[in-house]
């Protein structure tokens, strides 16, 4: 794991490109917008090899708000607020504030690892474990990334991924990315 101090080289050396506020030595993460709920049902069934199913799951973006009341069990994509570069040689790991877990909130259901290449605004899983209903707010602090440097030789700078960073857009593209055709049974 990299301090304050090697991550602040990387800024200087456009290894990472990162705008946000820091705590300690990781990168601190505030929620931004726009939040994009999940309104499934339990009885509704989501064929994951289906693009069309999997986008039935989601509500309407939500994408000028100040606060949102989240209510216990909910599942809640979220933007960070600040977008985020990782060069070729450089991978984080998404971490929760354990002050937002004694509460019930669950910051990053799955899925940590920010992979090098990475660039644009993280998508954050969030669910209300607790049993109340919990007020968020804009630019709130949410989260930390843990910074790592890879060890070994690298190939140039790393692609960004095609279906991930865009701010506006939160939803999963499983099927897209992984079409039935590909999948080895």
């Amino acid at each position: 794991m990299l301090s304050a101090a090697s991550i602040n080289w990387l800024i200087r050396h456009d290894a990472l490109e990162w705008s946000g506020p820091f705590r300690n030595d990781a990168l601190l993460l505030t929620l931004g917008s726009p939040l994009q709920p999940l309104t499934g049902t339990s009885t509704q069934v989501i064929d994951l090899a289906d693009q069309s199913s999997i986008d039935g799951l989601y509500g309407e973006p939500i994408s000028d708000w100040t606060s949102y009341e989240m209510n216990p069990g909910e599942v809640l994509l979220a933007s960070v607020e600040r977008p985020l570069r990782l060069g070729a040689g450089v991978m984080g790991l998404i971490g929760g504030l354990s002050h937002l877990a004694r509460v019930g909130l669950a910051i990053h259901v799955t899925s940590p690892f920010v992979l090098p290449g990475w660039h644009g605004h993280l998508t954050l899983e969030m669910v209300n474990t607790g049993p109340a209903v919990l007020r968020l707010h804009h630019g709130m602090p949410l989260g930390r990334l843990l910074v790592f440097a890879l060890d070994g030789p690298r190939s140039g700078d790393a692609a960004p991924h095609a279906f991930y960073g865009r701010e506006s857009d939160l939803k999963s593209r499983y099927a897209d990315e992984f079409p039935t055709k590909t999948i080895q049974r």
